[in-house]
């Protein structure tokens, strides 16, 4: 499925007025409606891996009885969405002992939205976030296209790798994906890819102008418009 861009609506859409207040960067703590709908139906015991300030969780548990574990990092985050969601574990979770945290506890929907491309070694966690996925569990990721266009045009014309506080070049970033890697990465964590979501975006910055760029993503050029991935993965049996 395809569908253009609507960061600027979903960035305005927060978990409140205290997020702002604190200074948060509101790329990462909109309501992100475009993964909630990837969440199948039958999922009621959800961990959200990179929670922020757990609009993502909130915004599931307001349409649905579900139950949404959240691991976040940041303090400020974490205990912003320690308020919405049922439980909230701050930890960087390349340093979490998952084994201890979790124990038997299983989960039918894992999320890592905006989330591996930010860690150390994402394979190795994606790989043992599987521990905790029950047998017929959903693991629902999003991750920015590297191939997007504008990476090519900056380093072939301008020479230059852009840094940005948001985006596909956020400075935060330190592993990179395209549509291939981004296969690999699930395949190694004996993951099958269900289904597929492409966002499109002509400019990296949010712009209005990006709701039109669907109808010039044809298939010789959809790869370099893709601005992200939205992926629905199951185990593989």
């Amino acid at each position: 499925m395809e569908q253009w861009d609507y960061s600027m609506e979903r960035s305005e859409r927060t978990a409140g007025d205290e997020a702002i207040r604190e200074g948060l960067n509101v790329s990462y703590i909109g309501v992100r409606d475009d993964i909630a709908e990837l969440v199948p139906s039958e999922c009621d015991k959800i961990l959200d891996v990179g929670c922020s300030i757990g609009s993502l969780g909130d915004n599931i548990k307001k349409k649905r009885k579900v139950h949404v574990t959240g691991i976040e990092a940041d303090r400020k985050m974490a205990e912003i969405a320690a308020t919405v969601l049922d439980r909230v574990i701050e930890a960087d979770v390349e340093k979490l002992d998952l084994d201890g945290t979790f124990g038997d506890e299983r989960f039918n929907c894992i999320i890592f939205a905006d989330v591996l491309e930010h860690l150390v070694n994402p394979w190795r966690i994606l790989r043992k976030s599987t521990d905790f996925l029950s047998p017929d569990g959903s693991v629902i990721i999003s991750l920015p296209n590297i191939r997007h266009y504008s990476t090519l045009t900056d380093l072939i014309f301008r020479g230059i790798w852009s840094y940005r506080d948001r985006g596909i070049h956020d400075r935060t970033h330190l592993r990179f994906f395209t549509l291939k890697t981004a296969r690999a990465l699930l395949e190694q964590a004996e993951l099958k890819i269900v289904r597929i979501r492409r966002v499109y975006r002509i400019f990296e910055n949010v712009s209005r102008f990006n709701k039109i760029s669907r109808f010039f993503a044809i298939p010789i050029l959809r790869d370099f418009l893709t601005f992200q991935y939205l992926i629905l993965a199951k185990r593989r049996k």
